[in-house]
């Protein structure tokens, strides 16, 4: 077999005698980032995958030069407090698209943003309704690319945010004073070792000495403002009133052949 890995957006060139060859594929979104103040995590990119999945058929693809898009994370947000986190961008390979991550809400009224896997929703001090999560699976694919983010809290002292969701689990729920962690990723091995993609990013707490939960494993950052891991589609961890919003991780493209044809990708850096 052949795999090639691509980190950033580029060029595959695929060779082949015949039609035509089927290739299994691993497809991450860039993860959103993180609220500001009292805020949720961002969503991890959307996921999707062919390899070892029963259900999922390779792709064909015929020889010839392809253009793949690896999804930016978001990008975090330059005010300390009251803004929301930045959606990710998607991933494409051939007819495969991943949806980017859902934005962490920050603490006010509102919804976090809805992707891949959805943003964690804001904590909110005024006693109005606390952000919910986003929608996962936006728009919806099967099987489904990620989860919802968890919902923020109105209980203080603490006014915390929910967890961005993951490609394995939703995000968790701020609540009891505490934010909630970022959802699950999930593990594959189609590079030839496992490794965990897509984690959603833990919210934070308000006041700022309030601290964060953790991010999904799979490169989901941390609460507060830790970024997602680069690669990964990790959602961003989210603020609080002195930290900003985590950015979140960049995607991954991933393109296996069983029968080990000649593959390459540019640029270099790849």
């Amino acid at each position: 077999a052949s795999v090639i890995t691509v980190t950033a957006s580029g060029n595959v060139s695929i060779v082949d005698s015949g039609t035509g060859i089927e290739l299994d594929y691993l497809v991450v979104a860039g993860g959103g980032s993180g609220g500001n103040s009292g805020a949720g995590g961002g969503g991890a990119g959307g996921y999707r995958t062919s390899y070892c999945a029963p259900t999922v058929s390779a792709i064909n693809a015929a020889p010839g030069n392809y253009t793949v898009t690896v999804g930016a994370g978001g990008a975090k947000n330059t005010p300390a407090c009251g803004a929301n986190g930045n959606q990710g961008s998607p991933s494409i390979f051939l007819s495969i698209t991943s949806t980017g991550g859902g934005f962490g809400a920050f603490e006010s009224p509102g919804t976090a943003g809805s992707g891949g896997s959805g943003g964690g929703g804001g904590g909110n001090s005024g006693g109005t309704p606390p952000k919910a999560g986003g929608a996962g699976n936006s728009p919806p694919v099967s099987p489904s690319q990620g989860n919802p983010g968890g919902n923020g809290t109105t209980s203080g002292p603490l006014y915390a945010g929910g967890g961005g969701g993951g490609a394995s689990a939703s995000g968790g729920a701020g609540g009891g004073g505490a934010a909630g962690a970022g959802g699950a990723g999930s593990a594959n091995s189609i590079s030839g070792s496992s490794v965990n993609y897509a984690g959603g990013g833990g919210g934070a707490n308000t006041p700022g000495g309030g601290g964060g939960a953790p991010g999904g494993i799979g490169g989901g950052g941390a609460g507060p403002g830790t970024n997602g891991t680069a690669n990964t589609g990790g959602g961003g961890g989210g603020g609080h009133s002195s930290t900003q919003g985590g950015a979140g991780g960049s995607g991954i493209i991933i393109i296996k052949s069983p029968i080990a044809a000649p593959m390459s990708v540019s640029p270099g850096t790849n």
